[in-house]
């Protein structure tokens, strides 16, 4: 069974490298023109289901890829995005240069990250990651060919260490996905086998 594992489109707040987290941030019209033209380059790609985050930003994209095909969306939400606290809908470059913020570590150390006490750990983002996986994902070998999960930035890259068996030191392995880019992971027989981890399905001058 593949599995396609996709960021969803651009935000506002992603153009002004603002914290999302759990805010409830909409598309942009360049995000949902990448999802409509990625759902234009899986036309004939066959998806059996399609999981999604709950949050506007990736059901909006998951829909868009979708387009008028017959394929279920199923909102998850284990695969919202990590939680910021109170930082969310700040400048992120701010909060990596201020030396009194361990969110200087979140990219570039992540095992140093201690995030703000109304916030989420990297821990706990895999291990809820993880835990999709294991309940909805996996069952499915047998059933399906093809899913694919529409999420967000950092629980993507909570699935793909929960996949890659690898430290939170290791959590941005591979970069964090542009939107709307595709990581293609194949699961069979209990195993993982990473395909392609940027894969993407429109023009870069879009």
């Amino acid at each position: 069974m593949e599995i396609y594992i996709v960021r969803h489109g651009e935000t506002p707040w992603n153009k002004d490298k603002r914290l999302q987290g759990n805010v409830d941030i909409e598309l942009n019209d360049y995000g949902r023109e990448l999802a409509v033209k990625t759902g234009e380059g899986l036309k004939d790609t066959k998806i059996d289901l399609i999981y999604s985050s709950p949050l506007k930003r990736a059901y909006e994209t998951a829909e868009l890829i979708r387009g008028n095909r017959d394929i279920e969306i199923i909102k998850d939400d284990r695969i919202r995005e990590i939680s910021f606290g109170h930082f969310e809908g700040s400048n992120f470059s701010e909060l990596i240069r201020d030396e009194g913020l361990t969110f200087k570590y979140f990219f570039k150390k992540p095992e140093c990250y201690i995030p703000a006490d109304d916030a989420e750990t990297f821990e706990h983002l895999i291990a809820r990651a993880g835990d999709f996986m294991q309940d909805k994902i996996e069952p499915l070998e047998k059933k399906c060919k093809r899913v694919m999960i529409v999420a967000h930035g950092a629980i993507n890259k909570a699935i793909m260490s929960y996949i890659k068996k690898h430290p939170t030191s290791e959590f941005w392995s591979g970069g964090l996905q542009t939107n709307c880019n595709i990581i293609v992971v194949d699961y069979t027989d209990g195993e993982y086998k990473i395909i392609n981890e940027t894969m993407i399905m429109y023009n870069g001058s879009l």
